[in-house]
């Protein structure tokens, strides 16, 4: 969903307005853009949608630390290992 072009607000009217705004992210589903001096500031987003952020970064984590993993053992398996002075050499 794109910002609308009454999602995007001065920060000094959502001071004012913040109750109304927050009822808006809730109910509506429009998220907010607040702005300082013009530029892009902070957002005010559904809570709901927060945690499923989160849960959104830390599952991709996830999938970056299996991704990895399987890279290692794939190294592992081609032959593509240090001994204990090369490793200590490279790690300084």
């Amino acid at each position: 969903m794109g910002l609308r072009s009454s999602d995007v607000v001065p920060i000094s009217d959502a001071r004012a307005r913040l109750t109304e705004l927050a009822e808006d992210v809730v109910t509506g589903g429009h998220e907010k853009l607040l702005t300082k001096n013009g530029s892009s500031y902070v957002a005010l987003v559904d809570a709901r949608k927060l945690d499923y952020y989160h849960a959104l970064e830390a599952e991709h984590g996830h999938l970056l630390l299996g991704q990895a993993a399987l890279e290692g053992l794939a190294d592992i398996a081609a032959g593509r290992v240090l001994d204990e002075a090369a490793l200590d050499a490279a790690l300084g």
